[in-house]
């Protein structure tokens, strides 16, 4: 029996400081002292030779305790639904957020801690022309970031003036200023990787080096998996000052641990393969059989090759055999051997499909073969009819990473999302190969130029295109669903008008199969937007000023904001509880069913009855507004010790 009573909300997301400080905690208590980390006692458990001093490996820039402070702030942001601008919200397990997406990396800590297998981002590469959200060097505080980064205009869209900030190459932090805006981002992404989860990072010439820097930081050097380089332009650059065309950009890839294989690698060509002798072993390909080594280096290697059944010698090539003697006769003996009918010929080996390994050949460093940035370009031309986007990734690039580096029912997270290609790039993927992949894409509502075609078409802002490619993708997906539902299901009357046979009813099970695969294919996605709480934040005050005080607790009588909605509200909840935003929502007698018995969320006065129904159900917590138990003290009582007696975890807010 549980003796938890009931305990409020603090309504701020999961703190990764609190997180590594539980942990240390629990791995070594004794160098805790009145709840703070004893330097001392930690530098005596661990031994003497410890280096406190500067005279160490270290990536150090202006600012960075600045954004660790940063990362360290906890959010009291929600995620609002947008049913309205969503396709199928109720049904899709895909998500699009609306947000700068660092609060939004801090919203979903407690959800999603853990859960994502596979990250891509397109960071900004810091060109000089960039703008973006960073600290300001050393003077801003707390409170004037958090304004800034809340600053909207009268339509929602976040204001350039106060939100972004150019960071040209004459900026005398230039550098510092990208990794103050990459590192809180980074640290926080990493929390959200499974234990065998990767991050690819795609950047060029300007900050790839500091990127690699940073990430065996964030990541740890020995989880670094590749630097893979794309060839991204396809026509040499005559404009450049030093005379050579940068054709390439880098995709950087670090694990959450090092201790798995991560890249599935490239599939093998088995067309090679056949069987024209009807051998029982199966399918086969010849393999060479001649060495690489001369006789003064490998005399083993150098020796007469004769056939045992017609005595045909054909001597030892100039740098021997691949195997030696004991090798070559175990093949002779299996009769894996291909003997050409002259001793003109070299025998051959006879590799059997079988014997393959199933671990396949390394996926190469050298990445997007035949794919450069004018076919991700051509991609939204395709999709718009006009050029609304520049220099989007192809997402034939981005669905190869992903294929090589989850399974089919894996969850992506983008949080520099832009157009959307890596949401195109999951949908088309679960297209080819049956895949239920889910993805969640994050970008800000940046306000686009007011010159530009997009700003002209209606798309005032980069996430009104970002939407609008996930539905124009998804519709041109369906079509091609549709088109091969058809197709299969006139096969399948073909089939099913010939004389019956098991061949045909195996055939028939398995192309109606491939119909239900395709059929209900996940095209839809949930719109949430980054919101203040629907509940009033106690504010630090200073001084004594006694009726800023009286103000503040008049507020507090309700702590639910003028603002709030009840299905805002149940999605902040279920977020600061710990419950993703596919969870399963259930509205019966006025209380909200999240998870079957998961979490129950009562949040207007209800009949008594409806408490007794949800204590007797026993869930494994409750959260409820303080406001149902106003004017009946004795029923709050009451509900206390039942739902303690019951084992329930109950919160009030």
């Amino acid at each position: 029996m549980s003796d938890r009573t009931t305990q409020e909300m603090d309504g701020k997301s999961l703190s990764p400081t609190e997180e590594k400080l539980k942990a240390l905690r629990e791995v070594l208590p004794e160098v805790f002292t009145e709840n703070q980390i004893d330097w001392e006692k930690l530098k005596a458990t661990l031994g003497e030779n410890i280096n406190f001093s500067n005279e160490r490996y270290v990536l150090n820039w202006a600012g960075k305790s600045a954004a660790f402070k940063i990362l360290q702030i906890p959010s009291t942001k929600t995620l609002v639904p947008a049913k309205d601008e969503s396709v199928n919200f109720d049904e899709t397990q895909n998500i699009f957020i609306e947000g700068e997406n660092l609060e939004v990396l801090k919203v979903l800590q407690k959800s999603y801690f853990g859960k994502v297998k596979m990250i891509y981002i397109d960071p900004p590469y810091n060109t000089g022309n960039d703008s973006f959200i960073y600290p300001d060097k050393f003077s801003e505080t707390k409170a004037e970031y958090e304004k800034r980064v809340g600053d909207k205009d009268e339509d929602g869209y976040m204001t350039k003036d106060g939100m972004f900030k150019k960071n040209s190459k004459e900026n005398g932090q230039y550098h510092s200023n990208w990794l103050n805006m990459m590192m809180p981002r980074l640290y926080l992404a990493k929390n959200l990787l499974r234990q065998d989860g990767v991050i690819c990072v795609s950047i060029d010439d300007n900050e790839v080096h500091n990127l690699r820097l940073l990430m065996n930081e964030v990541f740890g050097e020995e989880n670094f998996v590749a630097e893979f380089i794309w060839k991204s332009r396809q026509n040499k650059d005559n404009r450049t000052v030093t005379g050579v065309s940068i054709d390439h950009e880098y995709i950087l890839v670090f694990s959450k641990t090092n201790s798995l294989r991560h890249f599935i690698g490239t599939p093998r060509k088995t067309n090679s393969y056949t069987n024209p002798d009807n051998d029982p072993r199966g399918s086969w390909a010849s393999s060479n059989m001649v060495g690489l080594k001369d006789e003064a280096s490998r005399p083993n290697l150098h020796y007469d090759l004769i056939n045992p059944k017609t005595s045909i010698n054909y001597g030892r090539p100039k740098m021997g055999w691949r195997y030696d003697i004991k090798t070559m006769t175990k093949l002779i003996s299996e009769d894996r051997i291909i003997w050409p009918e002259s001793e003109e010929g070299r025998p051959r080996r006879k590799v059997f499909l079988s014997d393959i390994s199933e671990v396949l050949p390394g996926f190469s460093s050298i990445v997007g073969n035949d794919l450069f940035t004018r076919d991700g370009t051509k991609e939204i031309d395709d999709l718009f009819d006009k050029r609304y986007f520049d220099f989007p990734k192809s997402s034939k690039l981005i669905s190869d990473l992903i294929n090589q580096t989850s399974g089919k029912s894996d969850l992506i997270l983008d949080f520099f999302a832009g157009s959307c290609t890596t949401a195109q790039a999951v949908m088309e993927l679960n297209r080819q190969d049956g895949g239920n992949r889910k993805y969640v894409c994050v970008q800000l509502p940046e306000l686009c130029e007011e010159k530009s075609e997009a700003f002209k078409a209606g798309y005032f802002s980069i996430v009104d295109i970002s939407k609008e490619r996930i539905r124009r993708a998804g519709n041109k997906i369906q079509s091609e669903i549709d088109e091969e539902v058809n197709s299969l299901g006139q096969k399948i009357k073909k089939l099913e008008g010939e004389i019956p046979t098991d061949e045909a009813k195996t055939e028939i099970a398995s192309l109606q199969e491939k119909i239900q695969s395709l059929q209900t294919q996940d095209l839809g996605f949930k719109v949430l937007k980054l919101d203040d709480s629907n509940f009033k934040q106690w504010k630090q005050l200073s001084g004594h000023n006694a009726q800023a005080l009286a103000e503040q607790i008049k507020l507090f009588v309700d702590p639910v904001a003028e603002t709030a909605t009840e299905e805002s509200m149940v999605y902040e909840l279920l977020l600061k509880s710990g419950k993703d935003l596919n969870s399963q929502i259930e509205k019966r007698s006025d209380a909200y069913w999240i998870n079957g018995k998961e979490l129950v969320l009562i949040l207007n006065k209800v009949p008594e009855d409806t408490i007794k129904e949800v204590i007797d159900a026993k869930p494994t917590k409750v959260i409820a507004l303080d406001r149902i138990f106003k004017e009946n003290d004795q029923l709050k009582t009451n509900t206390v010790l039942q739902m303690r007696d019951a084992g329930i975890e109950f919160k009030t807010i």
